[in-house]
């Protein structure tokens, strides 16, 4: 059987730790963000790993990707040309498109009455 107390108790331990309710908030809203923002789901979820380490009590001000460490320092991409994902995205919806057209095709040329 479940322990509300306790699992209750736990879990205000868990937010008075990570800075309080404030602070959970100010986490919540920063994973809301990264969640709308633009990359591909792994970049967001890596994003998202390094908001939950370090909690919102810390510095709010300071976003959470400017707080974790640079994968590489190498040249910034380009904000005008398209994410890494977008081109795939692209690629995949005209295959998506092309796959039902056919289907369309050899869906009507079956029901087709001059055959």
């Amino acid at each position: 059987m479940v322990d509300f107390k306790k699992l209750s108790a736990q879990a205000k331990d868990l937010v008075e730790k990570r800075g309080g309710t404030d602070a959970l908030k100010k986490d919540a809203s920063e994973l809301a963000e990264i969640a709308k923002g633009k990359g591909s789901l792994s970049d967001k979820a890596k994003a998202a790993a390094a908001a939950l380490k370090d909690s919102g009590a810390k510095d709010p001000a300071e976003p959470a990707a400017a707080a974790a460490p640079a994968a590489d320092a190498g040249p910034k991409p380009d904000p005008a040309a398209p994410a890494p994902g977008e081109d795939a995205d692209a690629k995949h919806a005209e295959r998506k498109a092309g796959r039902r057209k056919e289907r369309a095709e050899r869906k009507a040329e079956s029901q087709d009455p001059a055959q």
